[in-house]
């Protein structure tokens, strides 16, 4: 469980990929990509990680996309608490293709920026999340 502040690096890195997905318009797919990236850093923090969703519901509606406006409503709703129960599949990149509660590799670059001790111990870590890292 994390009820500590989103370290400096994370919040920074956190907000340029915020201020990266809205640079990337009218590029939706780099604005998704950008969003996911900001997700995944956000996982572990209640407000940044509700922030995140509410950012993907926005391009959600933009894209006239209603499944993931749907999926976001509901991300919204749990974002928040999850993240307090320290309950959230790291890596999962917060789209609802993606699954509500289905851990991902997590991206090295990421996994540098967060370090091993930022990432709580629990189901999505235990079955290999962090382990399994994108690009291999």
């Amino acid at each position: 469980m994390t009820r500590t502040p989103m370290p400096s690096r994370v919040r920074t890195a956190f907000e340029a990929e915020l201020a990266r997905a809205y640079a990337a318009s009218p590029d939706t797919g780099a604005m998704w990509t950008a969003l996911e990236r900001a997700h995944i850093l956000s996982q572990n923090w209640a407000w940044p990680h509700t922030r995140a969703h509410w950012h993907m519901f926005r391009l959600a509606v933009r894209c006239r996309d209603r499944k993931e406006m749907a999926g976001q409503v509901v991300r919204i709703l749990v974002a928040g608490p999850g993240s307090l129960a320290g309950r959230v599949p790291q890596g999962n990149t917060g789209r609802t293709r993606a699954g509500l509660l289905t851990p991902m590799p997590i991206p090295d670059d990421l996994v540098a920026l967060l370090g091993r001790a930022e990432l709580p111990v629990g189901p999505a870590v235990a079955e290999g999340a962090v382990e399994g890292r994108a690009g291999q």
